[in-house]
């Protein structure tokens, strides 16, 4: 017995740690891109694309032309799953609720037709080009809300397909990218104030790297009111997740479920909670810097684990249409924006 129990220690023992030392090349892996992904980010147009782009862009890159170890996927899969939903939760401390409130409800209603339009539109588009309703509501979450992280939220409500997760991710960083540039470009020629620009910017663009970026040719005015737009759309993925889970619940069962049993991705929760603690107490700014600075680097680890898990014949395989109905969803929002600047007026 005592032999045997030698032998099973003998031959185990050396596969643990084989296994330990694959999750940690996967986990390097992710972190070096990271790292890099944030000092090209740093670079003057390359700012535009953000360290969250650029690490899924060389993920894809890297994950197509070079060789990835067999053993290091675990290590991989933990940063594209686990260190990505920890740095969503840590983003919270980006949020003051009670800015966002002071604001008026001018941005709450803003956003609140943003979102409700945008996703409606493109869920239709989805369904006239038919395309995967599962890659519809990625598109539609990462159009309407913030961009990847909204994409990631929605997700696993969706169950949706890691490939399908990456293409989606990298329509709205593309779009999101051509449409920062256009902004910038085009702000002097817009007949509207700067305020009213940020607006704008905050109301329609996908990611916060993106709204920051486009809000720098109008000043602090444009800046300012495109920020808090923006986190008035990320409040909103709270309220839009549970909506989602919901529904497509109650789809596949056809009838409604209880709470405990819906597929909601409860690290949301950890983002309310982080946004409530920077709300009621008065953290540090050098604290709060801190763990921004956390979540951005966790956010790039992930996306650059989802990034190495793209395959290009993952595109060819979707086909044009779902990357037709992303930028018909982004015309359709920008469509609507005289609306949304008279609400903000009247509001």
């Amino acid at each position: 017995m005592e032999a045997q129990k030698i032998q099973e220690y003998v031959i185990e023992e050396p596969k643990k740690k084989q296994k330990a030392i694959g999750f940690a090349k996967g986990l390097l892996l992710t972190l070096i891109l990271a790292v890099l992904a944030g000092q090209i980010a740093n670079l003057p147009f390359f700012s535009i694309l953000g360290i969250m782009i650029l690490s899924i862009l060389m993920g894809g890159i890297w994950g197509n032309t070079l060789s990835v170890p067999a053993d290091a996927h675990s290590g991989i899969q933990f940063s594209s799953k686990v260190l990505l939903r920890a740095g969503i939760i840590l983003l919270g401390f980006r949020l003051n609720l009670q800015e966002i409130i002071s604001a008026g409800f001018s941005i709450m209603i803003i956003d609140v037709v943003v979102i409700v339009f945008t996703m409606s539109f493109i869920l239709l588009l989805g369904k006239a080009f038919r395309i995967n309703k599962k890659l519809s509501a990625l598109l539609a979450a990462g159009t309407a809300i913030c961009g990847a992280a909204a994409i990631i939220a929605i997700a696993p409500i969706v169950k949706s397909k890691e490939e399908q997760t990456a293409v989606a991710v990298s329509c709205i960083a593309v779009l999101g990218t051509i449409g920062a540039i256009l902004y910038i470009v085009l702000f002097p020629l817009l007949p509207i104030s700067e305020q009213e620009y940020g607006v704008l910017a905050g109301a329609t663009l996908h990611e916060l790297a993106h709204v920051v970026a486009a809000g720098v040719p109008g000043g602090d005015a444009s800046s300012d009111s495109a920020i808090l737009v923006k986190l008035g759309r990320v409040l909103l993925l709270i309220p839009v997740a549970l909506i989602i889970s919901f529904v497509y619940s109650r789809k596949n069962s056809g009838k409604s479920r209880n709470i405990g049993k819906l597929p909601i991705p409860w690290f949301i929760f950890g983002f309310l909670l982080t946004s409530l603690i920077n709300t009621l107490f008065s953290i540090p700014g050098s604290i709060v810097s801190i763990f921004l600075l956390l979540s951005t680097y966790l956010l790039a680890m992930g996306m650059a684990g989802l990034g190495l898990n793209i395959k290009w014949k993952d595109f060819v395989k979707v086909g044009f249409k779902p990357v037709a109905v992303a930028i018909a969803g982004f015309l359709g929002l920008l469509a609507i924006t005289p609306l949304l600047l008279l609400l903000y007026k009247i509001f």
